[in-house]
């Protein structure tokens, strides 16, 4: 059978996919997977099904996967705009054919050879939107990322193929790590939908590098627009990768898997799901008359120092003398892979109760990810409330200044009792660093994964604007330990 001369394969045009994995897993023992997220016949002979798209492949006995039922209409998205996509998917045929919307690969990294073209592109303005945050850690130790689609612009004036580079150089921080996205879908509408071929492209570009570590992606209040887009998009979705997607029809749903208050959720979303749950607040919070005196998570370093007669908070000092282990030290991803969710939350009991715990040696995540919900889950954040807006404007600074600057801020604005935490802590971060070249996890990397957890806001907020300058402070420490702590 002859080929049409329109219809190219898909890998001639698909740059960022490769048959061997240019990304190795940092943990291969938990991560065995094709190069390839999709199958390139599967582009080529494959339509997206019309219906009973419920089915999954790979889901025992054809049963109906829970979450894909999830789906409602809440009246955001107007029917002639959902009418509108399905004409637009109709049009666009089978994926991988000349008419399937395509974007320029020449304008994203990796996907033409020229590295240098996006370099040094202010995203600024698009950044100041909110579409994308970047916060701390959920409770399985990974690093969160919001898109809020309420807070899109109208789609006559705003650039999407600049915006697609903005997503792709957004998550080029984090996606070496673990982390998990949530997608709050409330707000879309027939002005602000980005186009069908702004959605290819956007799957087009995040190729496996992108795709493997993302470990959960949940979808915040979905409608019947997420049916039409899954249809479309169905032949080239793994399994895997869809065994990823949870539904979410309520906030609350999302406590169990990260602290809604340090969540940048947009106010249109908190009212709509006030107005779907009736009133139901989406989240409770531990106050100080409920702290137990054997308490560690979720109060304050004073709380702890009070009752347990230590200037090191004893959960620190049991997870940092383990990991402090040569073996521990050199193992490859430490604190950039997640733990069993289930499992933190057990230890986090025992130790509020109380009951002392122990590692085993193959407990390096456990014990790395408990490390990091506790500094994450404490009251207040080590680098005070007061510190915040200072720490804000350390990259505002010349680099001749920067050194008075943090010492100043460490040394005499940091109460003592902080101090002593923080320093005991860049003093085991700074063994972490002394095997990089095992660990893979380099100043710049450990900044990532600490920075938020050791600053935030009054408020609990965090913003992308507000994570540049918090892990440049925080990689400054660690680099520059010796000459801002008195020894």
């Amino acid at each position: 059978m002859s080929q049409n001369p329109m219809m190219k394969p898909p890998s001639a045009f698909l740059g960022t996919y490769e048959t061997e994995d240019p990304y190795p897993s940092l943990s291969d023992y938990h991560d065995y997977e094709p190069g390839l997220e999709f199958d390139d016949s599967e582009l080529l002979d494959q339509k997206p099904d019309t219906e009973d798209f419920l089915e999954e492949e790979g889901v025992e006995g054809g049963e109906e996967r829970e979450y894909l039922e999830s789906p409602i209409s809440d009246g955001t998205i107007e029917e002639d705009f959902e009418e509108a996509l399905a004409r637009e998917v109709e049009l666009a045929g089978e994926l991988g054919s000349p008419e399937t919307p395509r974007i320029d690969s020449k304008l994203f990294p990796g996907c033409s050879g020229d590295e240098d073209l996006p370099v040094g592109e202010d995203f600024t303005d698009i950044a100041e939107l909110g579409i994308i945050e970047v916060l701390g850690d959920d409770r399985s130790g990974r690093k969160i990322i919001t898109a809020s689609a309420c807070k899109l612009p109208g789609n006559k004036s705003f650039d999407n193929q600049r915006f697609l580079r903005y997503v792709v150089f957004t998550l080029d921080q984090y996606v070496d790590m673990d982390y998990s996205l949530v997608y709050f879908h409330h707000g879309l509408a027939s002005d602000n939908k980005p186009p069908l071929s702004w959605l290819w492209g956007l799957y087009k570009v995040l190729d496996r590098r992108y795709k493997k570590n993302l470990k959960s992606f949940f979808i915040v209040h979905p409608t019947n627009f997420i049916r039409v887009v899954y249809n479309f998009f169905r032949p080239i979705i793994s399994a895997k990768f869809g065994r990823k997607v949870q539904y979410v029809n309520q906030l609350r749903e999302l406590a169990q898997h990260m602290d809604l208050e340090k969540l940048p959720i947009p106010k249109e979303v908190i009212d709509h799901d006030r107005k779907l749950t009736r009133g139901v607040g989406i989240t409770g919070t531990r106050t100080l008359g409920s702290w137990q005196p054997t308490q560690q998570f979720g109060v304050t370093i004073e709380w702890i120092a009070e009752h347990h007669q230590a200037a090191i908070p004893p959960v620190m000092t049991k997870c940092i003398d383990f990991l402090s282990h040569p073996d521990c030290l050199e193992t490859e991803g430490i604190f950039r892979r997640s733990a069993s969710a289930v499992l933190v939350k057990e230890l986090q009991a025992k130790i509020d109760k109380g009951d002392n715990v122990e590692f085993e040696t193959q407990d390096v995540h456990i014990a790395a990810v408990l490390l990091k919900t506790f500094l994450r889950e404490l009251s207040h954040p080590i680098l005070t409330y007061q510190l915040f807006e200072s720490v804000l404007h350390f990259n505002d600074l010349a680099k001749e200044l920067r050194m008075s600057y943090c010492r100043d801020l460490v040394i005499k604005k940091l109460p003592d009792q902080n101090y002593v935490v923080l320093k005991f802590l860049v003093e085991f971060l700074s063994l972490v660093v002394d095997r990089c070249d095992m660990n893979k996890m380099t100043a710049a990397n450990l900044a990532v994964v600490f920075g938020p957890n050791l600053c935030w806001s009054n408020d609990k907020s965090m913003s992308l604007s507000h994570i540049g300058p918090i892990n440049a402070f925080t990689e400054f420490i660690l680099t520059n330990m010796h000459h801002i702590f008195i020894l």
